[in-house]
């Protein structure tokens, strides 16, 4: 999208303000379909970074997703370019990838088209 959806981006600046990380939503990001729920940025960076740091081969990668303290910070009253989404899965035929749900980062100008809730199966 070249115009960001403006009630998207209202949703991301309320997860960030209220730092809750209970917003389930599904988007379409060039043509894939990606559910989960939305985090505060500096919670999934956080996040990411733990999971990066437990690793042996990437851990020297989990120091980019820290808060690096000589860098400004976004204002707290911008509006987020980015969603951030924690148990998300891209969905795919009748399976969620990965099955356990991942971290997924989306620039909101690519989402093409979202709905509020995510999507789960059932073999039943």
């Amino acid at each position: 999208m070249s115009n960001p959806d403006e009630l998207l981006a209202a949703l991301a600046v309320m997860v960030e303000r209220e730092q809750s990380n209970q917003m389930s939503l599904t988007v379409v990001v060039a043509g894939a379909v990606i559910t989960g729920r939305l985090a505060p940025e500096s919670l999934w960076r956080e996040r990411v970074s733990e999971v990066l740091k437990d690793s042996d081969r990437l851990g020297p990668f989990s120091d980019v997703f820290t808060t690096d303290r000589t860098q400004p910070r976004p204002d707290p009253g911008e509006v987020p370019t980015h969603l951030h989404f924690h148990l998300a899965r891209i969905l795919q035929g009748t399976t969620g990838i990965p099955e356990t749900g991942g971290m997924y980062r989306v620039a909101i100008e690519d989402v093409s088209a979202w709905t509020v809730g995510d999507f789960s199966y059932s073999d039943q």
